[in-house]
């Protein structure tokens, strides 16, 4: 039995909070939001995010950072990522012995294009005994119902990675496997988002499942080019943090950036979506960062390329499809074959 904190109460924090509790652990649950805390001492509930579900009395809510920290050697850092960086420099200040933290949040930074565990490793090197990755297929809304979800866990250091698997793994429902490829599993997690807004805005136009399919597919080309130019292993992109996380994202009404998509494409506008949201949708920073990079690594990324447009340029969502469909023609297989010749 560990004493674990989660940092971030919103669903996929809650989601693993309930999952560490089934497994017999003590959780703290932080967040900077004293009635969210109170409704989850007292009522057992987090009705915003994940309404209907009732919360262990093994978890425990806190909105002090400093009391919530006290004494634990495992930190889950589920914060959205551009609150990464100030909850950490918070968090650093109320440290006394060494943690591993784990992430759970998806993302790259705009301007820096930081991965997630370069920001922890970032900002919290003097109190960092190891960084681990957790990502894969997995809607908190299913989680918390119990139902089979399957996810990856990486880390610089390995024996770190399997602690990690051994206090998530529930054999009845959440199965935990080890990757060695922390930027590869980083990488699918975070750009998934991106091809899942273009695959809700094919959806929200009113395109069926041959324009998801082809989405999916030539996503999953990019992800793999942009991740194999960062170092990646491109067996990772065939794996839960690659093409399981990409499918589940881009198909499910649980996945926000995929509503939020749907919404651009039936003709919204994005700062209206963001607000009726009501959640981070991760992509779209995600995508800035992801052009951002892309234009300096030199690496094609023609649906990331147009979304960009979309959301920030204000490009009309059918033209952009159909600037898509009107490019020059390719041969599939030399994707493949230059990514793993670069290996």
């Amino acid at each position: 039995m560990e004493n674990i904190t989660v940092l971030g109460a919103g669903s996929w924090g809650t989601a693993l909070a309930l999952v560490l509790a089934d497994n017999g652990h003590r959780v703290r649950l932080w967040s900077h939001r004293a009635e969210q805390v109170r409704e989850i001492n007292e009522q057992r509930t987090n009705e915003k995010y994940l309404p209907g579900v009732r919360l262990p009395e093994a978890i425990i809510g806190y909105d002090d950072l400093g009391a919530a920290l006290d004494g634990v050697s495992i930190v889950v850092l589920a914060v959205p990522t551009k609150a990464i960086r100030e909850v950490l420099q918070r968090a650093r200040m109320c440290l006394a012995a060494p943690i591993t933290i784990v992430a759970v949040s998806k993302g790259i930074e705009p301007g820096t294009h930081k991965r997630v565990s370069e920001i922890v490793t970032e900002e919290i090197s003097e109190w960092l005994e190891d960084v681990v990755v957790l990502s894969g297929p997995s809607h908190a809304e299913e989680v918390v119902l119990r139902h089979p979800t399957t996810v990856a866990v990486s880390s610089p250091n390995m024996e770190a990675a399997q602690r990690i698997q051994d206090v998530f793994m529930n054999h009845h429902y959440f199965r935990v496997y080890t990757n060695p490829d922390l930027v590869g599993v980083e990488v699918g997690g975070a750009l998934k988002n991106i091809i899942a807004l273009a695959a809700g805005i094919s959806d929200g136009l009113g395109y069926g499942d041959n324009a998801k399919a082809a989405l999916i597919t030539r996503g999953l080309a990019e992800i793999a080019r942009l991740g194999c130019a960062l170092g990646a292993n491109p067996l990772t992109f065939a794996g839960l943090a690659g093409v399981g996380d990409l499918i589940v994202t881009c198909t499910s009404v649980h996945s926000r950036n995929w509503r939020a998509g749907h919404m651009l494409g039936q003709g919204k506008k994005l700062d209206d979506v963001l607000e009726s949201m009501g959640m981070v949708v991760e992509g779209v920073r995600t995508t800035k960062a992801a052009y951002e990079l892309a234009k300096e690594l030199g690496v094609k990324m023609p649906i990331t390329e147009v979304l960009y447009e979309v959301l920030f340029d204000g490009k009309n969502p059918k033209e952009a499809v159909d600037s898509l469909m009107a490019r020059g023609k390719k041969q599939e297989m030399n994707d493949l074959m230059n990514i793993f010749a670069e290996q």
